[in-house]
């Protein structure tokens, strides 16, 4: 099953004349949602025998931009849903089975979302300021023999919670400190139902510059409760190979460079026709598309764009045959996201550039493109994270204070 079958013509630009509205009301992409669950997107990714489409994360990624250059705050969004989907693919192809229920409920029509970052910390996977208590002291003696053997409740802030009105399974960690062996990261799905029990509170304070209709509110963690099914894995926190770590941060990495590839792809179309439809005086009315200067800074937003998708592909790819990248596996993952988003504000600037001043316009296509890729730099990895990684897998790391 290919991408394509997901996303007619007549889909993507239905997704693409809502994308204003939903800006300028900063209101959820509720239509969206709707034709995309309609047309089988969020199976997608869940594997044919399992009752979805089938699609590989590389072709995924390629879906990921057509919606991103339709709608970045939908695909931004949606990303959300299909990192634990992929995260699933990649728990089973690693020949571990705790995360097959996300299939079996990705297939069945349950959404899913991130409860992963938390304000002020940035540890981010490696460890969680939200209280993870087992359900009673006897579960917590047991714990280390029975991972997931008793239900756990979470207490602490969540941020930046896409998809917060739609969710139905709402993916979270925090820490188990009070167990024979603690400390222990505790991954676990929350059910809608917690909402309206109380024990989830998702606050109406998404309020931004982009990404507006993504809706990714905070949420409040009141000791919300996953029983013992619901819980998937307890880790010692800090960095690991955990399949499970690995999966998020390699799945979360690849689809958000993704989007905003998608969001850059898009800027540079309509820079080019605004080219070819804008006029210059000084020039005896010839097309701005014959400037030189403006040629210039087509290209160079092209040749900077140029080959971005394709390592996305590749590093795609490999997830997908299971290659074996050693320690360079997080830097490279973390230097195509930095890449990948860095590029894309690089090129949407300078798509506003040749578009003028009717870019700067609130209607303007291309002046939400450009308020929506700047949220790029706030998801990790960072430009500091990226190189640190990546220094670190090349040069060792750096000693502690009183050996150097």
């Amino acid at each position: 099953m290919s991408d394509d079958q997901f996303f007619d013509p007549g889909l993507l630009e239905a997704i693409r004349s809502r994308a204003a509205r939903y800006d300028r009301e900063n209101t959820f992409f509720t239509d969206d949602l709707t034709d995309l669950i309609r047309a089988g997107y969020l199976r997608a990714h869940v594997p044919a025998t399992w009752g979805g489409g089938g699609l590989s994360l590389a072709e995924l990624t390629r879906s990921q931009r057509a919606l991103a250059g339709a709608a970045p705050a939908t695909a931004l969004a949606v990303n959300m849903h299909q990192v634990w989907v992929g995260v699933a693919n990649v728990v089973r192809a690693r020949g571990e089975t705790f995360a097959d229920q996300v299939l079996t409920d990705a297939a069945a029509g349950e959404i899913f979302a991130f409860g992963i970052s938390e304000p002020g910390n940035d540890l981010m996977l490696f460890g969680s300021t939200t209280q993870a208590e087992p359900d009673s002291a006897e579960d917590a003696e047991g714990a280390e023999d029975a991972e997931g053997g008793g239900g756990y409740r979470f207490t602490g802030t969540k941020i930046f919670t896409s998809l917060s009105p739609a969710w139905t399974r709402l993916g979270v960690f925090g820490t188990d400190t009070t167990s024979t062996d603690a400390p222990k990261s505790v991954f676990a799905f929350l059910d809608r139902d917690e909402v309206q029990a109380g024990r989830v509170e998702i606050l109406d304070d998404w309020d931004t510059l982009g990404q507006r209709a993504s809706q990714s509110q905070t949420t409040l963690l009141r000791g919300g409760y996953a029983p013992p099914e619901r819980v998937i894995r307890r880790i010692d926190p800090g960095p690991s190979t955990d399949p499970l770590i690995f999966g998020i941060f390699a799945c979360f990495e690849i689809l958000l460079a993704a989007v905003y590839t998608g969001i850059a792809e898009r800027a540079l179309s309509v820079a080019v026709e605004a080219a070819r439809a804008r006029t210059s005086r000084k020039n005896d009315g010839a097309p701005l598309a014959h400037d030189p200067d403006v040629r210039r800074r087509i290209a160079s937003a092209g040749i900077a764009l140029d080959g971005v998708a394709q390592q996305i592909e590749a590093l795609a790819r490999d997830v997908d045959e299971s290659v074996d990248h050693g320690d360079l596996w997080f830097p490279r993952l973390s230097a195509l996201k930095w890449r990948a988003s860095e590029v894309a504000r690089e090129v949407v600037t300078a798509s506003v550039q040749v578009a003028g001043g009717s870019a700067y316009r609130t209607g303007s296509e291309l002046g939400r493109l450009y308020r929506d890729v700047l949220a790029g730099m706030f998801h990790p990895s960072s430009e500091d994270s990226a190189h640190s990684a990546m220094a670190t897998a090349l040069l060792g790391p750096t000693p502690p204070p009183a050996e150097r």
